[in-house]
Formats: structure tokens, C-alpha cells, sequence
């Protein structure tokens, strides 16, 4: 086999393997550091392959099993949703947790492949989803991927994991089981290129750069959810959110915000009196803002630039 064609593999299906990466372990980082294990592997078998399967069916294997390596051991990847129940006291000290405990958002230009597949890969990366993939078994994770959001059959899956056809279909049907429970499908999100997500994430942002409570709740919806990374405590309802944020909104022009797309959500990139503070990730609906995730990390500032 030539160097050449494999460069060529690899480079077709980075992105894919930096999505499935990601979906299986809830940290761009580690996403990054699986692909490149993928590479070094690829490289290392390739004299060895024998065209047994297709060479995207061998590269899939040896990402996901560099990721069941990765998991072995681990706690899971969360958001502070998924941790306990929300505060009702906006002036709560916050419950700061470390680095490991948290999901990272991931751009949505860094995962995203051909067009035709940019809705799918949207719905295959929004934040609720990936949190929810934390809950499954890493088998179970592996095998609902594979099949139902990368489309292979079973028994590529199950020559992927060194099992049965059986044991592909009894495991994805527990894997859909859990994840319903965990991450019930929202019908009532809008798309992210629709005209009402553009509108909100400009209120959202209009609002902290004016440093303006009042637009600010007017952008959210009455259940709305807000998260604000790396504290476990959370709010729920517009009236809390609004009073914990408004401690927060400074001076006008104290914020300075960007635009950007994450996990196929509209998304701000943002600064605090000129110094990155980091990405806020919004939830859009048809009646407003549902949820807002702050990931409150300077360093995926300078990532999330475009």
C-alpha cells in the first residue's frame, strides 16, 4: 500500500474522525489526541493492511478503539445540568469543579463535512446530545454511533468491535433505550442558520455588550436553563436567570462579543474589559432562548476565533 493513498484516507475522513472522537468522549482535547493516535496507528498497520474491509471501515475501528482505550477508567464528561438540580438562589456562591469533570464545546467549522451532511452532523453534535452519549456504557456509546449516526451496518460494526452481529443489535437497542431517557429529542429547536437563531444570538449579545437585564429577558423563554461552566450550580426559569446574570453584566461595554457556531448551535465568543473569557453556546427556539451554556475557559477564546 502507498503512503500517498493513505495520506489521502486520512485527510478525506479527519473531520469525520474528530466528530466521532468527540461524540465518544465529550472533550475536544481528547478528540484531537485520538485522531492523532488514529494517524500513528494507521501509519504503523498500514504495510499490514489487507483490504479486508473497506480502508474508512479500518480507520473507524482504530479511532473508536483508541477512544474505548481512552474511557477505560473514566469518570464521565458532564454539564452542570447533569449533576444536580438547579439553584434557586441567584446569589449563590458558585460550586467550582475542575477541567475533567466538563464537556468542551467544539466549533462547528472543525467537524463539519460535505454539505449534504451538515444537518445530520449538526443534530450529531448539539450539547445535549453529546451530554446525554456521557451516560451510556462505552460499548453502548461506540455501537449507537456507528450504526445510526455514521451509517454502518452491523456487521461492519460488529467486525469493528470484535463481535457479533447479535451482540451489535441487542447492545444498540439498550444504547437507544438509555439515551432516550437521558436525552429526550427536542422537536422545538430551531436551526442554527434560521433566521430566528440569528436573531436571538444578536439579542443575546446586544444585550451583555449594552450591559441591558431588560433585553436580556426579553431574548429568553420562559423555562429557559443557564449554565455557566466550570461552577455545577445552574439556573432555571427566566426570573432566576436574569437576577444571576445581572451581578454579571457590569458597566455598558464592559462585554465584547463575536459570533461563532458550536456543536452546531449559534455561539458567542466573548471577552471581559478586553481579556477572552470564553463561549457562550445558546439554545434556540421558536419562543426564545432555552438554554444558554457559558463555558467560562479564556483558552477556547483564541480556538473559537475565526
Amino acid at each position: 500500500m502507498g503512503m500517498e493513498t493513505l495520506e489521502a484516507h486520512l485527510q478525506r475522513e479527519r473531520r469525520g474522525l474528530l466528530a466521532h472522537s468527540y461524540r465518544m468522549l465529550g472533550s475536544w482535547d481528547e478528540a484531537e489526541d485520538a485522531v492523532q493516535e488514529t494517524s500513528l496507528r494507521a501509519w504503523r498497520g498500514w504495510d499490514r493492511f489487507e483490504g479486508r474491509s473497506s480502508v474508512r471501515v479500518w480507520l473507524y475501528r482504530i479511532a473508536t478503539n483508541a477512544c474505548l482505550t481512552a474511557l477505560e477508567g473514566r469518570n464521565r464528561r458532564a454539564l452542570p445540568s447533569g449533576l444536580g438540580a438547579p439553584s434557586d438562589d441567584p446569589a449563590a456562591a458558585p460550586d467550582v469543579a475542575g477541567p475533567e469533570t466538563w464537556l468542551q464545546p467544539i466549533p462547528t467549522s472543525s467537524i463539519e463535512a460535505d454539505p449534504a451532511a451538515v444537518v445530520t452532523a449538526r443534530e450529531g453534535v448539539r450539547l445535549a446530545f453529546i451530554a446525554g452519549l456521557q451516560y451510556l456504557p462505552a460499548k453502548q456509546r461506540a455501537v449507537l454511533l456507528l450504526r445510526e449516526v455514521l451509517g454502518f451496518s452491523a456487521a461492519e460494526v460488529a467486525g469493528m468491535l470484535d463481535t457479533t452481529v447479535v451482540a451489535v443489535k441487542s447492545t444498540l437497542q439498550r444504547a437507544r433505550a438509555r439515551l432516550d431517557e437521558v436525552a429526550p429529542s427536542r422537536d422545538d429547536v430551531v436551526e442554527p442558520t434560521s433566521l430566528r437563531a440569528r436573531e436571538l444570538l444578536d439579542l443575546y449579545m446586544s444585550a451583555w455588550e449594552r450591559s441591558d437585564a431588560a433585553a436580556f429577558e426579553k431574548a429568553l423563554r420562559a423555562d429557559a436553563k443557564l449554565e455557566v461552566l466550570p461552577s455545577r450550580t445552574w439556573f432555571a426559569g427566566k426570573k432566576t436567570c436574569v437576577a444571576f446574570a445581572a451581578a454579571f453584566l457590569d458597566a455598558p461595554g464592559a462585554w465584547r462579543m463575536v459570533p461563532t457556531s458550536a456543536n452546531g448551535q449559534p455561539a458567542a465568543v466573548a471577552w471581559f474589559h478586553g481579556e477572552p473569557f470564553g463561549v457562550a453556546v445558546l439554545t434556540p427556539a421558536p419562543d426564545g432562548i432555552a438554554g444558554i451554556t457559558v463555558f467560562g475557559d479564556p483558552d477556547l477564546v483564541a480556538r473559537f476565533e475565526p
